[in-house]
């Protein structure tokens, strides 16, 4: 005790220490103790020990009164020992290192007496968490309560190993019932205590269950545990008391557990606990034999309450419950039968056993195969989300439903034979065919016997419609469903049903059913449908089901094998649908033996109300005449049929069997076909004649003969307004009657006999519709043309007491309907009856008073279009009353026609003339003549309406026409064109010829006239000269600047215009005259080889005066320039000498090198007709030479004397003087040459810088600033060293104005980045970037050929660097390093849409993007492809197929890209954008959902040029002068090519000359020398004296 109290004050102390040792002390005097051990010692002393259970035994027998009764203990004694449960002793100390913490141990406790108790009170604590024990189910009988402990019996064998004997024995005697099992067992250990075998809510196998959802049907895991009470609440139902015996493998002790009824309920209470006694003992030698592997479990029940049974009734429940465990072929794949539990009742192995319901159902059903269906049911996600994780409601549950089919044999349901054989086995089967149970439902394997549904929605076919609806709805009646669930499914506490609130349960018994509308939102449980593996929808399972029961029943079902007599066959009959029937073949029978009765054709029958489809409201009788059965003899799954001609249907109505010729058919024309069923139902009943004979008097009576109408007093008599206006014609306009009252009246109703008042007895009574059917029928057309107005039935009713009426709205209905004029027919008819008809007509006459004229419709109608100046086509009109009836004329009116627009009367028409028909029904209006000045109100659609009215206008006719002006008969000119303002090369830039015609108005849109013009030039708008004009909308033809000035100074100029062939406007204009005259002198007479230097040219008007307005200046637009040509030497045309201010000056006019009149021309370049023609007279120049004359010594001049000698020195001098004067001839020839090259050199020379300058300024005048400019983007890519752009550019920039056909940049078009120019830097930078700088700087080639050549590849693959593009780089000290891209252009596919207008940018026509709305995105600024202007050099560019740059390099590279204005309009356009999009202030998504992000900065833009506000008709003409200027200055480049050519090839020939000349020279001087010295010394000899 001391020992405790120090362990309680320990814990307390410190939080720490939890070791707990539980121990129940089993005292010798049969009581029994429980004992707790806190923290203790690893040893204690057995003396310490033996005192706590002493301090606590004294404890308790205070409380309890009963252990006071006991025998007392000797506590003195000293010899005392413990045993454990395996028999171990303890007398020393006590080790708790041999007892497990926190689990209860069990010791007994012996003394010295030697006396030993087997039973010890209060041992067990039964005290349940709740309580419990008033929740006993009012739905335990005698049979659920014994299951209920089978359950624990079955759940505990169902765990033992394949070696171990799973053994379940129940015996039953009336002293006792014992349930024995070969299960684990129990002991005293917390894990397998026995106290959980009789403490509520403590059952081992509640926490299992999770184990039995989901597996393999049928779902044998018997882990039946819910409720934890099943074991005492059955032991209490079946008996007052019970002893449970138990033993595990490893105890060698058997643990004993008594329930008594009358202790448990005399201590139940809050304050009370629940206690019963208990013990250990050793296992008898029965218990062993039976379970030899060592553990068991009995309960045995003393006192049962057993009245009265019959073990062999019980066995066969009991066999029915447990069917699977006890037989069953679904375990192994094989399909063997096993025998998974051995379960015997008083001895007897339950599989033995034959009776039992599931035995005898399965006898019965057929071997075709079943219908099976899995469904697994599962919680919606959100509804499974919101359950607590510890509910106790499972969130799946599977089933597997197995449709077996019991077919009916030779005549005989199946199930019929079933019940019968349940009954003769005593089995109280209360139910019949109709009402036997459908659908059996077991729970892991075990019945539940309460669970007896009659149908799951699926199986039933009451409300299928259809030819084989009969056939479905009678077969589902032989299909039994058995279901099979696991684990997920709760049971009811008996486990006799399914819970019935249960979700699953609840979709289980729905299964099949089409929730409503607004219930499918709010389902708890979702439904999956299998089969074979397979998911189905519902309906494709339903249509599967009904396919398997027609299967089943074609190859299983033997309703009817034959009839009594011989069968007549008949193959493919006409008309199944009728006659109730698949089959291509029937046996058609007259005799046919039914449950033991035969019926024949010809009996009188009675089919009762209800009976089958047809007979729902009345009982049926009719006359037997065939049966059918389907298919040959021998066959199964024949349909059968009853064919009857029903009371009334004549005999050549009925169904007709016909053989000929061994071909037999069988029509069922107006008889009835009927499904067998009713008589297997016992509602088709055979009737006597007299009955018979009854009903034919009653229909008899009853048939009707005539339909009649009441008349006016007998409606009256009804107070119905009823009576049609029969008698005679009425007008238009009369009130039909509000109701009419049809009745039908029987065959001796005599009207001529039979009072005028009503009788009813004259009123045939029926239940069939009437149709009133009403036509209309037109004046003066056939009968067969009558128009249908209405048609409609009506079922009697009845009125003032009589009955029978058919009260058939008219005038409420109708009450338009006699307002037009004819014959309306009312014709009356019964359906399904030989009653005659009525038939009443009513004459409708027009109206006599007027309501309109009307425009007759027919042939004769043309469309109403007339010009101006012309007749209408006669107008045929009618007169109509007021219900528009047509009418007669009463005479010929007189009319008045105008001609209304929208804003007014338009014309007043007084030219007609009018004519009434013989027949006075119609009035021709014709030779209505319309003339009018007013047409332009009504342009330009020229719609009007022309209204014809009587005289007093009471009502009018509306035509709507079309008056179209007439001819063109007249044009004039705005403003008036002047004669002294028109000069050459001017555009007119106001003009509008107005088109009228001979009324004043202005002709129609879209006429087309011819234009004559003579000195002028005329564009239409695609600068597409054109002679045809078409009007436009405003009747005038706009030349405003489409006429241009191409005469001459001084000449005439004219504008006509021509409709048809006839010239309708003409007028002539007079150009001002200007005179090319020399304002310099210019020298009669020239010396040759020199130059007329200054000649001043100046152009007057004819007054004289310089004009100054002729002034070059390329930049807008105005080019005057000087051409100089001549015959005598050759000069470029191209040379040309500009105006300034009307005067031009030419430096130099080369003169011939010989002599002769010397002419050349000077005229304008683009004005011909000014040019003037100058002669000028060339002489030779003259070269003197004096006497000859030889140097002397002293350098005196001497004269040669006359001598031989003399004339010797003479003749060689004068040699010598002619060759010096040849080469001296020569080089001045050469000289002369070479200066006038020189001089032209420089006039060309300047001419280029003029033309370069006037060049520049004209691209400045149309890109006026570039940012960055070409050049300077040239200038950063020839930067760029190692690069293939760099040096295509140096290369483009050396050979920019050569030829060079066979050089490498032939068909290289240019680099992508200098194909065009932008307008914004934003928009250069976000395209360069999008693009990337490989794809700016790729070179645009035109065929794959050239691209081929720019780079050659040595034999192992590699680039050769000495060729191609790459020898051109290394010859400009450069290399290529890394690949370029090179785009061929006659390999692009291009853009295959249209362009917009005539740009000669040629814009592609891409449709703007579209939000979801409609609506164009905000901010969207066009596309990329369209927002680069190529380059005025690439505008011609073209593919072989006529494809530009545009359509091809650029739709290349940047196909249909957005261009948007921010990031933000571009992300909120995203869902429309689909090629990529980018954004000025550098936003890109590309395509297939790729974003840039972060910032760039390429260095490669394109180059950016602001717009001019010039109009483009400008541009157009400055760039065509741009192009003039670049082919004159490819002309002066080429020809100062060819003069540096010519001046280098003189340079060599004068230095040669001059070389040769002074070699001459030199030679000359020694030879004159020795002349000089032989004439000296000759000239002494001959002075000296002789």
């Amino acid at each position: 005790m001391e020992a405790r109290v120090n362990a309680r004050k320990r814990q307390v102390l410190d939080d720490d220490i939890d070791v707990v040792y539980r121990f129940k002390v089993l005292l010798p005097n049969g009581t029994s103790i429980g004992l707790t051990v806190r923290d203790p010692d690893p040893e204690m002393p057995f003396e310490d020990f033996i005192a706590m259970v002493k301090d606590e035994y004294f404890q308790a027998r205070k409380q309890h009164e009963s252990m006071r009764l006991k025998k007392h203990i000797n506590w003195k004694g000293g010899h005392f020992y413990l045993e454990d449960v395996n028999g171990d002793k303890t007398k020393k100390m006590i080790k708790f290192e041999s007892f497990k913490p926190h689990k209860f141990h069990i010791l007994q406790l012996h003394d010295a007496s030697g006396e030993t108790a087997h039973t010890f009170e209060n041992m067990w604590d039964l005290t349940p968490d709740t309580d419990l024990l008033m929740e006993l189910t009012e739905e335990y009988n005698f049979e659920t309560a014994l299951a209920d402990l089978i359950d624990n019996s079955l759940q505990a064998v169902w765990s033992n190993s394949k070696n171990d004997r799973r053994l379940i024995s129940v015996s039953i005697a009336a002293d006792k019932i014992s349930i024995f099992d070969t299960g684990p067992g129990m002991d005293g250990s917390d894990e397998n205590s026995i106290v959980k075998w009789g403490k509520m809510g403590a059952s081992l196998h509640r926490s299992s269950k999770g184990q039995a959802i989901g597996g393999k049907p049928p779902y044998l895991r018997p882990f039946f545990g819910m409720f934890g009470y099943g074991g005492p609440i059955a032991s209490m139902h079946l008996g007052r008391r019970a002893l449970v015996s138990s033993k595990t493998k490893s105890s060698k002790k058997v643990y004993t557990l008594h329930h008594k009824r009358e202790a448990l309920l005399s201590s139940s209470g809050t304050e009370l606990t629940w206690k019963t006694d208990g013990g250990m003992r050793n296992p008898s030698e029965e218990e062993i034999g039976e379970s030899q592997h060592g553990s068991f479990t009995k309960v045995e029940i003393f006192e049962p309450k057993i009245n009265s049974f019959e073990i062999f009734k019980l066995q066969c429940k009991l066999k029915d419950i447990y069917f699977p465990y006890i037989q069953c072929d679904e375990v192994l794949n094989s399909g063997r039968t096993i025998t998974p539990i051995e379960f015997q009742v008083n001895g007897v192995n339950l599989a033995e056993i034959e009776g039992g319901e599931v035995a005898i159902t399965n006898l019965h059903s057929c071997n075709g195969p079943e219908f099976i269906l899995q469904l697994r049911f599962f919680y919606k996600q959100d509804n499974a989300a919101t359950r607590s994780p510890c509910s106790k409601i499972y969130q799946e549950a599977n089933a597997r439903l197995k449709c077996v089919y019991f077919p009916v044999m030779e005549g005989k349901e199946s199930i019929e034979m079933i019940l019968e054989k349940l009954e003769a086995e005593g089995c109280s089967i209360t139910e019949n065919y109709d009402t036997f149970s459908r659908v059996s439902i077991r729970r892991l394997g075990r019945l539940l016997p309460d669970a007896r549904w009659t149908w799951l929605p699926f199986m039933e076919f009451r409300h299928k419609k259809g030819d084989k609806s009969h056939l479905l709805k009678r077969c589902c009646l032989r299909v039994k469903c058995f279901i099979d669930t696991d684990a997920g499914f709760n049971p009811t506490p008996s486990k006799t049903d399914l819970a019935h609130h249960n979700p699953f349960t609840t979709a289980l018994k729905n299964f099949g059913n089409k929730p409503p509308e607004k219930e499918k939102e709010v389902k708890e449980v979702n439904v999956e449908i299998y089969r074979d593996g397979k998911l189905l929808t519902p309906l494709q399972m339903e249509r599967e089901y009904q396919d398997w029961i027609l299967q089943m029943h074609e190859h299983y079902d033997e309703e009817t094998d034959s009839g009594e007599d011989q069968a007549v066959l008949v193959v493919n009959p006409a008309n199944k649908k009728a006659l109730g029937i698949s089959s291509d073949v029937i046996r058609v029978h007259q005799v046919l033996k039914r449950k033991g009765k035969s019926w024949e054709s010809g009996q009188k029958i009675k089919v009762l109300k209800g009976a089958c489809a047809g007979c729902h409201k009345n009982n049926v009788y009719a006359t037997l005449e065939y049966f059918l059965i389907e298919g040959c003899k021998g066959d199964v799954g024949g349909e059968a049929r009853i064919i009857c001609r029903p009371l009334g249907l004549p005999e050549d109505n009925a169904c007709i069997l016909v053989v000929n010729d061994g071909n037999t058919s069988f029509d069922i024309r107006g008889s009835l076909s009927l499904p067998i069923d009713v008589i297997d139902s016992g509602k088709c009943l055979a009737i006597e004649s007299i009955e018979w004979n009854y009903q034919l008097d009653k229909l008899h009576q009853k048939s009707p003969s005539t339909i009649g109408l009441l008349s006016e007093k007998q409606c009256l008599e009804l107070e119905v307004d009823g009576e049609l206006p029969v008698d005679g014609p009425v007008h238009a306009g009369q009130v039909p009657p509000t109701e009419i009252v049809a009745v039908v009246r029987p065959a001796n109703f005599v009207s001529s006999f039979t009072s005028k008042n009503l009788d009813q007895k004259y009123i045939f009574k029926s239940n069939l519709e009437m149709s009133m059917e009403i036509k209309f029928l037109k004046e003066a057309e056939h009968p067969d043309e009558a128009h249908h107005i209405y048609s409609g039935c009506v079922t009697p009713s009845s009125c003032k007491g009589f009955h029978g009426l058919y009260i058939c709205p008219l005038g409420c209905k109708f009450p338009e309907l006699f307002q037009k004029a004819g014959l309306y027919t009312f014709k009356f008819s019964l359906k399904d009856l030989t009653c005659n008809n009525c038939i009443k007509r009513v004459l409708v006459k027009a109206s006599s008073e007027v309501g309109k004229w009307e425009l007759l419709d027919g042939e004769r109608n043309p469309q109403y279009n007339v010009r101006v100046g012309s007749c209408f086509p006669p107008f045929y009109l009618g007169c109509f009353d007021i219900y528009d009836n047509r009418t007669t004329f009463t005479h010929t009116p007189k009319v008045r026609i105008k001609i209304h627009t929208i804003k007014g009367v338009l014309v007043h028409v007084k030219k007609m003339s009018t004519e009434l028909s013989r027949d006075k029904l119609t009035l021709k209006v014709k030779d209505v003549l319309i003339e009018s000045n007013e047409l332009d109100n009504i342009r330009p659609s020229y719609k009007a309406t022309l209204m014809i009215c009587p005289e007093k206008e009471l009502f009018s006719v509306s035509v709507p026409c079309q008056v179209s002006p007439g001819s063109l008969q007249l044009v004039k000119a705005q403003p008036p064109m002047l004669e002294n303002r028109l000069l050459p090369g001017c555009m007119v830039k106001q003009l509008l010829l107005e088109m009228f015609d001979a009324y004043g108005n202005h002709v129609s849109k879209g006429l087309e006239v011819q234009l004559d013009v003579d000195g002028f030039h005329m564009l239409d708008q695609t600068d597409q000269i054109s002679p045809k004009h078409k009007v436009d909308d405003n009747g005038c033809i706009n030349l405003g600047g489409l006429l241009k000035v191409i005469a001459g100074f001084g000449s005439k100029a004219s504008l006509s215009v021509l409709s048809g062939h006839e010239v309708v406007f003409k007028q002539e204009l007079q150009i001002e005259k200007r005179e090319l005259r020399i304002a310099s002198r210019v020298p009669e007479f020239c010396t040759a080889g020199t130059e007329l230097e200054n000649i001043i040219f100046e152009i007057v008007n004819s007054e004289g005066d310089v004009d100054e307005t002729i002034h070059d200046e390329d930049k807008y637009g105005q080019s005057h320039t000087l051409t100089i040509k001549s015959e005598s030497f050759n000069t470029e045309e191209s040379i040309r000498y500009t105006f300034k201010h009307g005067r031009c000056t030419v430096p130099a006019i080369p003169l011939p090198q010989k002599n002769g009149m010397f002419c050349f021309e000077a005229s304008h370049s683009r004005h011909p007709e000014l040019n003037l023609s100058v002669q000028v007279s060339v002489q030779a120049p003259k070269v003197e030479y004096d006497d000859i004359q030889s140097p002397s010594i002293d350098g005196n001049v001497l004269l040669l004397q006359d001598s031989s000698s003399l004339k010797q020195v003479e003749k060689v001098m004068v040699s010598m003087i002619n060759n010096e004067k040849k080469l001296e001839d020569k080089i001045i020839q050469i000289g002369y040459r070479i200066r006038n090259l020189e001089k032209q050199l420089n006039t060309h020379s300047k001419r280029k810088e003029e033309v370069e300058q006037d060049l520049f300024q004209l691209q400045a005048s149309v890109n006026p600033k570039y940012f960055p400019t070409k050049e300077e983007l040239i200038n950063w890519i020839e930067s760029m060293n190692h690069s293939a752009a760099a040096v295509l550019c140096s290369l483009s920039r050396e050979f920019s104005f050569q030829e060079q056909p066979n050089h490498l940049l032939e068909d290289i078009i240019g680099l992508v980045a200098l194909l065009g120019t932008v307008c914004t830097n934003n928009l250069s930078r976000i395209l360069a970037e999008y693009l990337g700088e490989d794809q700016m700087l790729a070179v645009v080639c035109r065929s794959f050929v050239t691209a081929s050549a720019l780079e050659n590849y040595e034999q192992n693959g590699e680039v050769d660097c000495g060729q191609a593009l790459h020898a051109a780089a290394a010859a400009r000290g450069n290399s290529i390093n890394g690949r370029f891209l090179v785009i061929c252009l006659e390999d692009l596919r291009p853009y295959s849409g249209k362009y917009e207008g005539s740009d000669p940018q040629r814009k592609l026509a891409l449709p703007y993007p579209t939000l979801p709305r409609g609506n164009v995105p905000r901010g969207f600024i066009g596309y990329g492809v369209n927002m680069i202007d190529l380059d005025i050099d690439h505008l011609h560019t073209r593919t072989a197929a006529g494809h530009g740059l545009r359509e091809t390099v650029l739709y290349r590279l940047l196909g249909e890209v957005q261009v948007y204005e921010t990031r933000e309009c571009m992300l909120e356009a995203r869902h429309c954008i689909k090629h990529g999009a980018v954004s000025l202030d550098g936003g890109i998504l590309r395509e297939n959902g790729v974003i840039s992000l972060g910032y760039g900065d390429p260095r490669i833009c394109f180059p950016v040029v602001t717009p001019d506000s010039e109009s483009s008709a400008g541009n157009v003409e400055v760039m065509k002068l741009i192009e003039e200027k670049k082919e004159e200055l490819e002309v002066i480049t080429s020809s100062i090519g060819k003069m540096t050519k010519s001046h280098e090839k003189s340079l060599k020939k004068f230095k040669k000359k001059k070389e040769k000349y002074d070699k001459f020279m030199d030679n000359m001087e020694p030879v004159l020398k020795d002349y000089y010295l032989e004439y000296k010394s000759k000239s002494k000899s001959d002075n000296s004296p002789c």
